[in-house]
This record gives C-alpha cells, sequence and structure tokens, in this order.
C-alpha cells in the first residue's frame, strides 16, 4: 500500500497545495529558516569585519597624522584643531570596535542560541522539525491519497471500456457497408458491440461511486491538513518575529548617530576647531620666532677658553653647504631636463621614515618654505610602487639607477622637491633617479 501511496505522491496534476505532495513546499520552509539563520549569521560576522577594519583604519590614520602634525611646521591654536581630527579619529574608532563587538558577542551569539534552540539535528541527518512537519502533513493525506488512487483507477477503466466500446461500434458499421459481408461475423460483431456497452456501463457505475466516496473525505482532507499546516505556520511565525526583534536590536548597535558618546565626539571636534585664534596664533609666532624674540645683542667679550670652546661647538653644528649636481643626457630630444641633485637628494637616500601606509600621499611637512628638510624628519616615505621608465637614462652619480625605456622597476621613496625619486631595480639595485623619467603602472 505504502508503494501506491508513494505513486500517487509523484502524480500531480496541478500546482495546488491540496496535490499529493504539495505540502513539501512547507515542509521545505523549515529547511530554509535553519539555512537563512546560518545567512543572517554571515551577514553579522561580516559587517562585524568591517567594523573592525574601518576602526583599526582609522586609528592608524589619526596615529599617523598626529605623528606629522606634531613634526609639521603648524602652531598654535590651529595645530591644536588639526589634531583634534585625529582625536575625532581615535574616539570614532573606539566606538565602531564596540559595534563589533555588539554584533558578535551579543546578535550573533543571541541568533546562533535560538537556532540551536529551534532546529534540532538526527543523527541519520536532517532536522527532527522537518521530518515532523513531513510526518504530519503524510498521515493527513494518507486516507485521501489512497481513496483518490482507487477513483483514478477506476477512471481509467471506464475510459478504456468507453474506447473499446467505440472501436467495436467502428467495426460493426464498417462491416455492414462490405458488400460480400458473412451475417455471422456481422452478428459477432453486434454482440461484442453490445458487450462492450455492457461493460462502460458497469465501469462508469464504478467509477462514479469511487468519486463519490472521494468526495465524502474531502471535509476531513481539510481539515486534517489545515491542521498541520496552521502548526508549521506557527513555526515559521516564531522565526519571523524573532530575526525581526533581531534586526531591529542589530541596528540600535549600528545606529551611531543615537550614541550620546558619538555626538559628544563632534561637538567636541567643533569646539576645538572653533577655538582657532588667528590673532593669538600670530602673536605667539612673533614672540616665539619673529621679532618679539629676545635677542642678547654683541657685545664686547674678552677672550676666555669657555669662549673658545662654545665657538668650536657651534663651528662643528654648521650644516654643509649644498653642492649642485646636474645630469645631461641626448638619448632623445624629447627627452625632460634632468632635475638639479642637491645634498637634501642625497640624504633621502640614507633617511627613510620608519612607518608606511598605502594610502599616503607623502609627508607634508618634508620641507619647510625655503626647501630645507626639518632637523630629524623622514624626507620621503617608504613606499612600493611599480613604475615604467619613459625614456633611457644613464646613471651620472654612483647612487643613480641607469635604465632603459620600457624598463619597469619599483619606486621606494617620494620625488623630493628637486624632483628625485629613490627607486631599485629588479636586480636588487637601489638609487636615485629623474622623476619625470618615469610614469607610475596602473
Amino acid at each position: 500500500m505504502s508503494g501506491s501511496y508513494e505513486d500517487s505522491m509523484n502524480d500531480v496534476s496541478s500546482d495546488s497545495f491540496w496535490e499529493i505532495g504539495n505540502y513539501k513546499r512547507t515542509v521545505k520552509r523549515v529547511d530554509d529558516g535553519n539555512r537563512l539563520c546560518n545567512d543572517l549569521m554571515n551577514c553579522l560576522h561580516e559587517r562585524a569585519r568591517i567594523e573592525k577594519a574601518y576602526g583599526q583604519q582609522l586609528t592608524e590614520w589619526g596615529k599617523r597624522w598626529r605623528q606629522l602634525i606634531e613634526k609639521g611646521p603648524q602652531y598654535g591654536s590651529l595645530e591644536r584643531a588639526w589634531s583634534a581630527l585625529c582625536t575625532e579619529a581615535e574616539k570614532v574608532s573606539e566606538l565602531h570596535m564596540e559595534v563589533r563587538a555588539a554584533l558578535m558577542g551579543e546578535d550573533y551569539e543571541k541568533l546562533k542560541n535560538w537556532q540551536r534552540d529551534s532546529y534540532h539535528k538526527q543523527m541519520i541527518g536532517g532536522f527532527k522539525e522537518t521530518k515532523e512537519a513531513e510526518d504530519g502533513f503524510r498521515k493527513a493525506q494518507k486516507p485521501w491519497a489512497k481513496k483518490l488512487k482507487e477513483m483514478e483507477t477506476m477512471k481509467k477503466t471506464y475510459h478504456a471500456a468507453c474506447k473499446e466500446e467505440k472501436l467495436a461500434a467502428s467495426r460493426e458499421t464498417n462491416s455492414k457497408l462490405e458488400s460480400n459481408n458473412n451475417p455471422e461475423a456481422q452478428k459477432k460483431l453486434q454482440e461484442k458491440v453490445e458487450k462492450c456497452q455492457q461493460e462502460v456501463q458497469k465501469t462508469k457505475e464504478r467509477y462514479e461511486k469511487s468519486l463519490e466516496e472521494l468526495n465524502k473525505l474531502n471535509p476531513q482532507y481539510i481539515e486534517n491538513m489545515e491542521q498541520v499546516f496552521d502548526q508549521w505556520q506557527q513555526f515559521e511565525d516564531k522565526r519571523i518575529c524573532f530575526f525581526k526583534e533581531l534586526l531591529l536590536e542589530v541596528k540600535e548597535h549600528l545606529d551611531l548617530s543615537a550614541n550620546h558618546r558619538f555626538q559628544t565626539v563632534y561637538h567636541t571636534l567643533e569646539d576645538t576647531i572653533s577655538a582657532t585664534d588667528a590673532e593669538e596664533d600670530l602673536k605667539w609666532f612673533r614672540s616665539s620666532h619673529g621679532p618679539g624674540m629676545p635677542m642678547n645683542w654683541p657685545q664686547f667679550e674678552d677672550w676666555s677658553v669657555d669662549l673658545n670652546r662654545t665657538l668650536s661647538r657651534r663651528e662643528k653644528k654648521k650644516p654643509p653647504e649644498g653642492v649642485t649636481l646636474t645630469g645631461i643626457s641626448q638619448t632623445g630630444l624629447d627627452q625632460p631636463v634632468q632635475p638639479a641633485k642637491t645634498s637634501s637628494s642625497v640624504g633621502s637616500m640614507e633617511k627613510t621614515a620608519d612607518w608606511s601606509d598605502e594610502d599616503s600621499s607623502g609627508n607634508p611637512f618634508s620641507t619647510n618654505g625655503d626647501g630645507n628638510p626639518f632637523e630629524d624628519e623622514p624626507t620621503s616615505l617608504v613606499i612600493s610602487v611599480p613604475v615604467k621608465a619613459l625614456y633611457d637614462y644613464e646613471g651620472q652619480e654612483q647612487d643613480e639607477l641607469s635604465f632603459k625605456a620600457g624598463e619597469e622597476f619599483t619606486k621606494i621613496g617620494e620625488e623630493d622637491d628637486q624632483g628625485w625619486c629613490k627607486g631599485r631595480l629588479k636586480d636588487g639595485q637601489t638609487g636615485l633617479y629623474p622623476a619625470n623619467y618615469v610614469e607610475d603602472i596602473q
């Protein structure tokens, strides 16, 4: 009997829920609910990674620029206003790290625990809830499916009898039209027609009776199926309501605009920037670096041993005079003019910063207004950018690179004020080269 029931389940004549086997879409929704829990957990996990990465980037950005501002030429209240951007980044970074912690520590764990309590795995595979839904619908559908199978058999038998009766009648008619018809054969054909007509009537009665019995089962079938369906509607209702509640909590964690600490960050930033006082800054600069500075005006001094030592130390601290070197090449008429290389360019070969960042565009405070490097500051950033030579270049000094047009190598230092960059060839040789002789590889 189970075999015939399985066959009837595969014989679906329409897309209606009431057809045998079409309840499987409702059963599948149970498995879909578990999969949606996994999808939502993955969604929260990815967002948590984004929050963490953004927080880390803000922290690194703030730290790097705070160092640059402190070492740079900016001063006074405007320096504090600029530094306030770095403070904002650090505070917002903390908030995004807290968002990440809330997503993973609260929302993710809550969803994970709800899924574990709602969907119970079986030893043989699948979920207990899926099996319960399948069994409930099968049990509700089995009596009606059995009677439906009988009715379908009666219908096929009746239709076959009708087909046979029509064929017998056609043969009898054709026999009458023949001129040399045999009375005996004609009689047999007529008897065959009568027999088929009796069979049609008999199968029709059985078919009608079976259909009537099936229709009597319809109300009970509908009631049983709706009862099971409502049970799993309630199960899905719990999942939808839980997801809604969880997503509202996620929204609360993500919505920094409602966080008073977030608002405080920008109130503080606005107050710090608004406190910038150009008059006070200029007054400070005048007294610290301008005409307002105290001065030990020269006076006649007798020679002494201590004075001689002081002069000696001053001589040692005197910076060396820069030497201008120029390189001239005649490899092409369209080549750009090579930049002049001064002592600051040569110095950049030996002096690099102890930090790097893929998004940095260079140290804006690497030189002062006269083009001279600040004391104890890096003159070039440690970077790694692939470049391609536009022209041939033959190094004029030992610290310069030589290359051919089209050759590719790596730029490892930003262009200085004299137009020179530091690079590394594929063979590992490092040195200076004119920045306008190459282009970045996109």
